[in-house]
């Protein structure tokens, strides 16, 4: 071939990176500990992740505005909200903060964060519906002085706080000091070098949605999507979308090529009941985009832990119903983590004949992990490979970058995705979605169109309930100020 990957041949075009993402106007403000224990490699590992955050903002002196408080023993303001606020001037002056290296005053720098930084004098604007207030405090110590009441009273006034702690922190502080819910706002990383894995949560922290078509003001003849500050059209299941970018017409013959994919999903006691539910309905976003059919896509499905158990073969379900079916009703494990075992099975039994997969038809392996292997996985993950199958690895929390790309195919970048929560999975398997689409007919395509407006309703329903508050918020405080 001529080098493109499939997944970003013209007839599959990716969405732009970001396009479902603008940043609310927020101050934002990071209080970062440079105490004597934190080393002077690991503090430039604190300003990459603060460096990562700034990129994926709007930032300016209308939107989002950043500050960065330094602390110690004393505490000392690197970047005050209303300093230079272009992501350029922002990154420079991350760039030259330097260690304090003395001791750990977390409650003073978080009461420094409340009289000073959050200050109207220091840049802050006032607490509108329409602006946030953010602190991110990162330290790996057991602070000094007290934190709870002052945690307290900026909570009070009204600063969301998250907490992330790195190495031998003290967990119960960082309770004390986030905000509820503390599931989203409490993050634990083993050690500074792998601090990066958090960027992804805080990019999608701060990300609004806008949904454009949610007002019913648009001209699509079946499927609207909404993208920010605009809506462009698709077409349903079987349909191609006509050169008008609003109208649709049926598609003839067959709709997406054959495929036999198979998941390897991890069901080892790390991954928690809840989070085992939304590994569920990653599958079946999956499965909702594929053309079912005994010609057409044939799926399977098999967990592990400890031991390893077929959910269910290839072509044992012939509709996407009935495997949507079967995955919620699949029960969870609940035991170790053995990857390594879970490939041999897929390799040796899965894409067997003897279990339904087809001679001469593509196969596909997506393998879920939310952790570390405890057996050795390399003899298998390059046994799935050098037989031809297709592998795509997708990590969660703490699964282990480099058993990632053991398991994923060439090129690697191109087949394992990672992010720090699951709650965002729904992102990865619309990006899964694309890689998988292989097709050089347009409308064996659709399923694309179709797979990404699923997600991206998903994404706008998990974020419709802040969104609609915020504009009630909004409504009502336009509505007094015109009775007044």
């Amino acid at each position: 071939g001529d080098g493109v990957p499939p997944a970003l041949s013209p007839r599959c075009p990716p969405s732009p990176a970001g396009s479902l993402c603008r940043t609310k106007p927020t101050d934002l403000v990071f209080i970062i500990d440079s105490s004597r224990s934190v080393r002077p490699h690991e503090f430039e590992k604190i300003k990459v992740f603060v460096s990562r955050v700034i990129e994926a903002l709007d930032v300016g002196p209308n939107a989002t505005r950043v500050g960065v408080i330094n602390y110690a023993s004393a505490v000392r303001s690197e970047l005050s909200l209303q300093g230079p606020q272009s992501k350029a001037a922002l990154l420079q002056a991350v760039r030259r903060i330097q260690p304090l290296s003395t001791g750990t005053m977390t409650g003073l720098a978080i009461q420094f964060a409340i009289s000073r930084a959050f200050s109207a004098a220091e840049g802050a604007r006032g607490s509108a519906p329409d602006f946030k207030k953010v602190a991110i405090v990162v330290t790996d110590g057991r602070p000094q002085d007290a934190v709870q009441d002052v945690s307290a009273r900026a909570r009070a006034a009204g600063i969301e706080i998250f907490a992330i702690g790195v190495g031998r922190v003290d967990m119960g502080t960082l309770r004390q000091m986030a905000s509820e819910p503390l599931d989203e706002h409490v993050d634990y990383v083993e050690s500074y070098s792998v601090i990066e894995k958090l960027t992804h949560k805080f990019q999608e922290a701060f990300c609004v949605v806008s949904d454009l078509c949610a007002t019913g003001d648009h001209d699509c003849e079946q499927v609207c999507v909404s993208t920010p500050g605009t809506y462009r059209c698709a077409c349903r299941d079987g349909f191609s979308l006509n050169s008008d970018g609003r109208t649709c017409t049926a598609c003839n013959g067959g709709l997406g090529s054959a495929l036999d994919l198979v998941f390897l999903i991890d069901g080892s006691k790390s991954v928690r009941p809840e989070n085992f539910e939304l590994v569920k309905k990653f599958i079946n976003q999956i499965v909702d985009s594929l053309e079912v059919s005994d010609k057409q896509a044939q799926v399977g499905l098999v967990q592990y832990s400890s031991s390893v158990r077929q959910e269910f073969p290839l072509g044992q379900f012939k509709s996407k119903k009935d495997i949507k079916a079967a995955v919620k009703k699949m029960s969870y494990m609940e035991k170790g983590t053995m990857t390594g075992q879970a490939l041999k099975y897929l390799v040796d039994s899965s894409f067997s004949v003897i279990n339904g997969a087809r001679p001469g038809v593509p196969k596909v392996g997506i393998v879920f992990t939310d952790g570390r292997s405890q057996d050795y996985i390399s003899d298998a993950a390059k046994k799935a490979k050098d037989s031809g199958f297709r592998m795509f690895a997708v990590g969660v929390g703490n699964a282990v970058e480099d058993e990632l790309r053991e398991i994923a195919s060439e090129p690697v970048a191109e087949h394992y995705f990672y992010t720090a929560d699951f709650r965002t999975i729904s992102k990865i398997g619309k990006k899964l979605q694309m890689k998988i689409c292989v097709e050089e007919d347009p409308c064996e395509c659709k399923s694309i169109v179709k797979f990404q407006t699923k997600v991206e309703e998903l994404i706008n329903s998990l974020q419709q309930k802040h969104i609609l508050w915020d504009l009630a918020r909004i409504g009502i405080e336009a509505l007094e100020n015109k009775i007044i």
